[in-house]
């Protein structure tokens, strides 16, 4: 079955270790990564993501995201990805 995480709006320093929680507690599901409301994706973020994806794909687990919003979609560009070249990285 299928976990999906909506993330928060601001993807700060202040929500590093509730995103950490929250992608340890679906370890070992498939997950599907929400990221419509997203308004701000700062470094320490994406690093918790890349490495969950990372852990997923090496367990051989799904992980993906969707409906990224424009303004993640800006913020993943100025770190140098796009949506699809993160989930790329993480496979």
């Amino acid at each position: 079955m299928t976990k999906q995480i909506k993330l928060q709006e601001r993807l700060d320093f202040g929500a590093v270790s509730d995103l950490k929680s929250e992608m340890l507690s679906h370890v070992g599901s498939d997950v599907t990564i929400d990221a419509s409301e997203v308004i701000h994706m700062g470094t320490l973020c994406l690093q918790v993501l890349i490495s969950a994806a990372n852990d997923w794909a090496r367990s051989g687990h799904e992980f993906n995201l969707i409906s990224p919003s424009d303004a993640c979609l800006s913020q993943l560009a100025l770190h140098g990805f796009s949506s699809e070249s993160l989930i790329g990285v993480m496979s």
